[in-house]
C-alpha cells in the first residue's frame, strides 16, 4: 500500500496522489449507506428543542450537535448539510477506516514518519443542484490556528464515495503550490482564512476527476477549490487527515483563530 517511487516523485512536485479502485463497490455501497443514515440522524438531533446553538461564520450557518460541528448549505434558508466535522465517532463503518491499510500507509510516506495518527475527518456533501463552491484555500491556515508547529505535517486522504466530475463539483488544485508555503490570505474576507483570488495564477488550475472508490492524498499547503454541484448527481467524500503519531486530535486543541494573521 505505499507509494512507488513515481507516487513519491509526483506528491513531491505537485502535491497531490489520486489513486483509483482503492475502495471495491460493496465498500462503497455501505459506507453510502452509512453517511446517509449519519446525517438524517445528526439533522432530526440538530432539529430539536434542546440541540446544540446554531451560529454565523463569515455569514454561513453552523451548528454545535451529535459531537461534530454541522455546516449546514450556504444558500439561504437550505436545509440540507454540506459537512460535519468530525464525523468518524458518529458510526463504527466510518471508525475503522483510521485504521485502514490503504490509508494509512501511503499517508505515512505523504508526511514521511513510521506512524500516523488522526487528526481530524470530514464528511463532505455536494447535493445535486444544491452544493455549493468552495474558494481557494489551503488547509494549512485553519490548522495553523491549532497547532502552529505541526500543520506542516497533515495530510488529507480523500474516498470519493461518487464519481466527481467538472459538473458536480470536482476538487480543483493548483499543482506544485505547495512547495511556496502558506499563500497570501484574502484581507477582504471576514474570517481570513481564505487565499487571496488576486494573487493565484488559475490558468495553472487542474482539475482532478475521480471514479467512485478513488482516494486523492494531498497536503495541508496545497491550494485547492471546489465549484458547484450543477448536475443531478451525488458527489460526497469522506476526508481524513492524518498527523504524526503521538499528537492530540484537533478537537482536543485550543481554537484561537487570531493567529491566522500571523500568516501572510
Amino acid at each position: 500500500m505505499r507509494f512507488s517511487e513515481q507516487e513519491r516523485a509526483q506528491y513531491t512536485r505537485d502535491g497531490f496522489v489520486l489513486r483509483a479502485g482503492v475502495f471495491a463497490p460493496a465498500e462503497l455501497d455501505g459506507l453510502r449507506a452509512a453517511v446517509e443514515d449519519t446525517v438524517a440522524q445528526v439533522v432530526a438531533h440538530a432539529r430539536r428543542p434542546d440541540s446544540g446553538p446554531e451560529f454565523l461564520l463569515a455569514g454561513h450557518r453552523l451548528q454545535f450537535s451529535s459531537r461534530t460541528v454541522i455546516q449546514w448549505e450556504w444558500r439561504d434558508g437550505s436545509p440540507e448539510v454540506r459537512l460535519l466535522e468530525p464525523f468518524t465517532h458518529l458510526d463504527a463503518r466510518f471508525a475503522t477506516l483510521w485504521d485502514d491499510r490503504r490509508l494509512v500507509e501511503p499517508a505515512q510516506d505523504a508526511v514521511g514518519v513510521a506512524a500516523v495518527a488522526p487528526f481530524t475527518c470530514k464528511l463532505n456533501l455536494k447535493r445535486p443542484r444544491e452544493g455549493s463552491e468552495f474558494p481557494w484555500h489551503q488547509d494549512y491556515p485553519y490548522w495553523y490556528v491549532r497547532t502552529s508547529d505541526g500543520a506542516h505535517q497533515i495530510v488529507t486522504a480523500m474516498l470519493f464515495l461518487d464519481e466527481a466530475t467538472a459538473e458536480n463539483g470536482a476538487l480543483r488544485v493548483l499543482p506544485g503550490s505547495h512547495r511556496a508555503g502558506p499563500a497570501p490570505r484574502d484581507r477582504t474576507e471576514e474570517t481570513g482564512f481564505l487565499a487571496d483570488p488576486t494573487r493565484i495564477d488559475a490558468a495553472q488550475e487542474a482539475l482532478v476527476p475521480a471514479a467512485a472508490g478513488s482516494v486523492l492524498f494531498f497536503p495541508s499547503l496545497l491550494l485547492h477549490r471546489s465549484s458547484p454541484n450543477t448536475s443531478a448527481h451525488q458527489r460526497r467524500a469522506l476526508l481524513l487527515s492524518f498527523q504524526p503519531a503521538g499528537r492530540p486530535r484537533q478537537e482536543d486543541m485550543p481554537w484561537n483563530p487570531e493567529r491566522v494573521h500571523e500568516l501572510p
